[in-house]
């Protein structure tokens, strides 16, 4: 499952990537093990700042992406990030790395949690892991709010279409399905149109 037979980069100017499939597991795995509850904002410190696998940009579109695909979104991106680099075998392997450590911990977990869920102490211990998880996040999305500065849509209209979401989703309650193939399906044809706005200028410029 981790098999270490690949080429790593063969220029010292290479961008950061992962070594080899273990590289890719246990690195997934150190992640995995991490995230309690915040993932997102420890996905993007460890493959963004520290192993600068991404840039920003890159990890903000990969992470849209895996949103809108059924299922986790950080089992989504591992999938994605592995294939990218060792193509189907990275895929699973990432994927082992993101579910093996926790589904054994969450298994021990459960059967130990499961006598004491009921007590006041634990029920505030949960919530008070809910606000850190919360902080989080909100401190990862501050981080790469810059990254709406540079986008091809343009900042003002990106910071309207975040603001827009987050009121539907948090104080209308708009059901999540509606407000993708709503505001998403705006975005992605507005997209559309910038880019062919720049692709033209570009060619005029030739």
């Amino acid at each position: 499952m981790v098999d270490t037979d690949t080429t790593p980069p063969t220029s010292a100017t290479a961008r950061p990537r992962p070594q080899s499939l273990a590289d890719l597991f246990w690195s997934f795995t150190k992640l995995a093990l991490q995230g309690f509850g915040g993932v997102v904002a420890i996905v993007q410190r460890e493959l963004v700042d520290k192993k600068q696998w991404l840039t920003r940009e890159e990890f903000v579109e990969d992470w849209a992406v895996a949103q809108i695909m059924p299922g986790p979104n950080v089992v989504n991106l591992s999938l994605m990030i592995g294939d990218r680099y060792f193509g189907w075998r990275g895929g699973l392997v990432a994927l082992a790395g993101m579910l093996t450590f926790p589904l054994l911990i969450l298994l021990v977990v459960t059967a130990l949690f499961g006598g004491m869920s009921e007590l006041p102490q634990s029920q505030n211990a949960l919530r008070g892991m809910g606000a850190v998880a919360a902080g989080m996040i909100m401190a990862a999305g501050l981080r790469l709010a810059p990254t709406l500065m540079s986008n091809s849509m343009g900042a003002s209209v990106s910071i309207a279409l975040a603001a827009t979401t987050l009121i539907a989703t948090a104080w209308l309650r708009v059901p999540l399905l509606y407000v993708l193939l709503g505001l998403g399906g705006l975005a992605c044809l507005w997209c559309y149109r910038c880019l062919g706005r720049i692709d033209a200028r570009k060619e005029t410029a030739q």
